[in-house]
């Protein structure tokens, strides 16, 4: 039976490019592990950089933080000032599958990204390709977030996407399973060989 797939959604942070707030905390820590781990699951949690990204301000956040941790304000400041040096860079098998699957001509593909609106302009620079999308939902514009019904509902009416015919791709479980939920594909993202099997597996061309 051929696949009627039409669209492809990625999520970027994990998925098209590296991120991870360990790479910057470990030259600031000189390596200490402990350290690193210590200070991003009590201070800058993902939990509280979550909320950035569905549409909190940063001033806000680092205000909330600094008050509780007043020891460690330059080291919250940071955690944005330096927000840049928390990626690796793009990861490119998976970037070149993009760009293969986008020239085939027969998908549309889409973004749906968790990011802070204040820093997707320079999430633009750094990474040029993300302007190459056939359009981007950006969970701090839209002030929701993954895994939240709203921001997929949103993707969905914005660009006219039957979930049925598209696939969603994230490297986070929680936004697969609330994906599923919506009647959507999902890939839960481990490996650029993995993506490459399971999007055989449903049958794309690329």
């Amino acid at each position: 039976m051929k696949c009627k797939i039409d669209t492809v959604i990625f999520d970027l942070g994990g998925v098209l490019v590296d991120w991870k707030p360990e790479y910057l905390y470990r030259e600031v820590f000189k390596g200490d592990e402990k350290k690193v781990t210590w200070f991003l699951n009590t201070v800058c949690t993902s939990i509280w950089n979550a909320e950035q990204d569905g549409g909190r301000t940063i001033e806000e956040a680092e205000n909330l933080k600094i008050a509780e941790f007043p020891e460690h304000e330059d080291l919250i400041r940071l955690y944005y000032n330096q927000w840049h040096q928390m990626f690796s860079g793009s990861i490119a098998e998976n970037v070149a599958l993009f760009k293969k699957l986008k020239a085939t001509g027969n998908y549309k593909i889409y973004a749906l990204t968790n990011w802070s609106a204040e820093k997707w302009d320079k999430a633009l620079e750094l990474f040029p390709f993300f302007k190459d999308f056939d359009g981007v939902v950006v969970s701090g514009h839209e002030k929701t977030r993954k895994p939240l019904p709203k921001i997929y509902n949103l993707i969905i009416n914005k660009y006219t996407i039957n979930p049925e015919k598209a696939i969603f791709i994230d490297d986070n479980e929680e936004n697969v399973i609330a994906a599923l939920a919506l009647k959507f594909h999902g890939i839960h993202y481990k490996s650029p060989q993995q993506l490459k099997d399971e999007l055989h597996s449903l049958q794309l061309k690329f």
